[in-house]
Formats: C-alpha cells, structure tokens, sequence
C-alpha cells in the first residue's frame, strides 16, 4: 500500500535529484540497496548556497530520514575505543557491552529518545540521558551522581527560531561590548554599560581604556557573550554542536569534522572498523531536519469552559510574574539561518572551512508565513522563554536543584530558561523529568522563582486551575 509518507518521500527525491549544482544531490545509481542493513543508503555531498521551499523541504525529508535510522554496525555504530566526552577521547579499556545505558551508546535512533508526541518531540522518564561534565568523560557504569547528570529529554520544534534568536542577542552583546571599549579609550576612563538584547537583561560590564573588561557582574550568560541555547544548562551554541555531540555519545556515530583526521590524526578514532562515519552532508541534513522543525502553537480548545479557563489563566501568568523569564515572544530580525553558523566552534564545521556557507530560508515554510510579526517587521516567536540562564533552586526550594556534578562550569542550582511552547505534549518536567504534573514543576520553582512559585501556591484554587488549563493550550505542532 502507497501511504502519504512514500508519496511525500518520493517528491522529495524528485526534487534533489533537480537541484542546481553545490545543492544536495547524488549521482545517479549511488548508494546502497533498499535492502541493505546500512541506515546510511548514501552519503550526503556537502551543502552550499541559498536553499528554500521545496529543496529546503527536501533536504530536510533527508535529515528526519537520519533522525528515525537505527544505526547499525555496518554504519560505523559504537565506540570501543572511544567514550561520549565531547573532546575526543580514548577509552581507558576497550568497552565490553555494544550498548551501555548510562555512558552509552545508549539508543539506535535519534528518534528513540525525541518521540513525544512525534519525531523531533521529547522523551518519557524511560528515555532520560546521562550527562558528564563535558570534557574528557571516561565510561562510568554508576548511577551515582558525581559521574553524571540525569536529564529528561527536551523536544526540538522551532529550534532554528531559537538558533537564529541567540545569534542575534550574541551579536548585540559583543557590539555593545566593543562600544563600551571604545568608550573607555575615548574618556580615559572606566565604562560601566548594562547588556541587554531584546528586552533580555544580562547584567553589566565594565570596560577600562587598557582594553581590560571586569565580566563579574553578568547575569545568565558566558563570559565571551555568546548565548548558548541548547542543553538544559545552556552548553551548546547550535544546533550543528548539538547534533555532532548526541551522535557520538548516544550512537556511537563519529562524524568527521570532530573525530576526523583533521583533530585526531585518523579516520577511525573510535577504532571500530569504520571510517568517516557522518560526512558534512548527512550532519546537513540533520541540522536542516531540527532547524525546519515547525514552532509549537497555542491551540484553543474544543470545550468552551476550558477556552474561558484559559483566558483567564493567561492573565493569571502575567500577573504573578512568570512573563520575566518566560517572555510570551522575542522579536527576531531575519530567518535566513547559515549552516555552518557564525558562532560554531573548533570540532565543528565553522565559516572558515566552507567556500560558501548553506542558507536555509526559513521565510519560505508555511509555518514561517504564519508567525506574527511587530510594527518593526520583526518576526515574534512565542517561545515563553528568555534564552537566559537562572538561579532555579536554593535550600528552601531544592528539587529543581538536584545535580552534584557541575557541567561545563555552570554551577549545579543554574539552568536555563525552559521554554514552555509545547509544555501540553511534553510531560513529565523537571530536569531530570521526574515531575508528573504542571502544579508540581510550578511549586518547585525556588531562587529567582521563588517569588512566582509561592504567588502561584498562594493563589485560589480557581485561578490556579486556569494557569494550569492555559498551559495546557501550549501544543506541539503535529
């Protein structure tokens, strides 16, 4: 039986097999038969130039195809030689299991673990993920707490608009940064200047005319200033980052621009047997898969007692101060989103080693036309959150806190902002998404949410359910 998904799939094919030179396209007979066990039927060419509608959607279709492939040995899956640390590592002794639950490799799919309530989604409590401090993690089999962190898994819709939203807030702090050093060579003396980008406060620095800057007052972002939107704790830059680090950590599945020759002086780090496993296109393809991914969306219910619930839990939330880090929308300026981006680091495509960046424009999705826009032409994404990171537990309200071990430097009580588009579809919450119910996560918020979490404790139970029956409008997009 032809389903809607072959019909779409083969468009799909039709259209890369059109697309213009220094696009994704493969020559013709290439790759592995339908039937073979590799997930990988045929790499991927690297990606250039503007790409948008339908080869956006395209690339894109090929990108969800690597998302939902398990991966097996023929691929290159597993790591004997080598562990998840993000800087690449050798093991101290060959790995004894091909899968692993607690330092992994610990699914076949990226799917696996991005499920609910559909490919790209978040993860039930089963699918949680272990975490170590980042750098050089060796293989631990220990639940104990000072080799990892347990992490319930985030979803992925309107990840490009959360992308594209960090490197303009990036940019803005690094001018307001160089302005304030100008400053200080111009008077001669020190500038204290406040940052600030899209209504976002990130404290103050100050700037001395010897080209010196004193960073201690900054609140919720690195000391380079660049936001860092992904992870719970605000670790990762991009989406490209991202999607190079869960491939080895949870699959075993190196790509080249880290584990490469290039840094590590051999195509098969992990010494399985399988070089160049993920080539610049597939992790392409792949970026291109998250970045498209349609926002979520507040849907108004069927029931007209839930739609008259909600409208008043939406004043409810503004009044009891939940909008100062879960802002309703941040104004974005363009949805032109570069791959490989200007902020990517060493260990993953950057600028500087492609000819020509790839362009995904955004403006050209459906669900893009539909995003509301301000008097400026600003696109609003309604995130409900400030890409910023907070003190979120304290001694008298600790659940949130509930890590020991510190990731990349972020101290252990300190996350981000979570996001609330899509909260409906994406129970439990938590951290460690071992929160089953909204009441709950809402009364644990201590720190610098200790103030909304007791107006929210101290409400009528009447306005608390409205709270709760207007989050529940917040929808991922099927």
């Amino acid at each position: 039986m032809t389903t809607r998904r072959d019909n779409a799939l083969r468009a799909a094919a039709l259209v890369l097999a059109n697309l213009a030179a220094g696009a994704l396209a493969a020559p013709a007979g290439a790759g592995e038969p339908a039937w073979s066990e590799k997930a990988i039927k045929r790499q991927i060419p690297p990606v250039t130039g503007r790409i948008a509608g339908a080869s956006l959607e395209a690339l894109a279709h090929e990108g969800r195809d690597l998302f939902e492939a398990r991966f097996t040995d023929l691929d290159g899956a597993g790591r004997p030689n080598a562990t998840q640390a993000i800087v690449p590592t050798a093991t101290r002794r060959p790995a004894e299991l091909d899968f692993q639950r607690l330092a992994g490799p610990d699914a076949n799919a990226c799917s696996s673990c991005h499920n609910e309530p559909v490919a790209g989604g978040a993860g039930s409590f089963v699918a949680n993920a272990f975490v170590s401090e980042g750098f050089e993690s060796a293989n631990f089999d220990t639940l104990d707490a000072q080799f990892s962190n347990e992490r319930g898994t985030n979803h992925l819709f309107g990840a490009g608009l959360i992308e594209l939203l960090a490197r303009e807030m990036s940019a803005d702090l690094a001018s307001q940064r160089r302005a304030a050093l100008h400053a200080a060579r111009q008077s001669g003396g020190a500038v204290r200047k406040p940052l600030s980008s899209k209504g976002v406060d990130f404290g103050r620095l100050t700037a001395f005319p010897d080209g010196s800057v004193d960073l201690s007052e900054l609140s919720g972002v690195d000391d380079d200033l660049v936001v860092r939107p992904f992870s719970q704790k605000g670790v990762m830059t991009s989406i490209r980052q991202f999607s190079v680090n869960a491939m080895n950590q949870h699959h075993g599945m190196e790509a080249g621009e880290r584990w490469g020759a290039r840094w590590t002086g051999t195509a098969d780090f992990d010494g399985d047997g399988h070089a160049d496993e993920l080539g610049p296109g597939e992790v392409s393809a792949l970026v291109a898969f998250q970045a498209t991914l349609a926002p979520p969306r507040e849907e108004a219910p069927d029931d007209e007692a839930w739609v008259e619930a909600a409208a008043r839990g939406r004043t409810v939330f503004r009044d009891i101060g939940c909008e100062s880090c879960h802002r309703p929308a941040l104004p974005l300026k363009s949805l032109r989103f570069e791959d490989p981006g200007p902020l990517d680091m060493a260990g993953t495509l950057r600028t500087g080693d492609v000819e020509t960046p790839a362009t995904y424009d955004l403006s050209t999705l459906e669900w893009a036309k539909r995003l509301p826009r301000n008097d400026a032409g600003e696109v609003l994404v309604p995130l409900f959150g400030d890409l910023k990171r907070h003190r979120i537990a304290d001694s008298r309200t600790p659940r949130l806190g509930n890590e020991t071990l510190a990731q990349r430097f972020v101290e252990r009580d300190v996350f981000m902002t979570a996001e609330l588009w899509g909260l409906a579809d994406t129970a439990p919450y938590g951290h460690r998404g071992d929160i089953t119910t909204l009441d709950a996560v809402i009364r644990a918020h201590g720190a610098e949410g200790e103030a909304s979490g007791h107006a929210y404790a101290a409400l009528p139970d009447a306005d608390r359910s409205a709270l709760i029956a207007w989050l529940k409008t917040l929808r991922v997009e099927e």
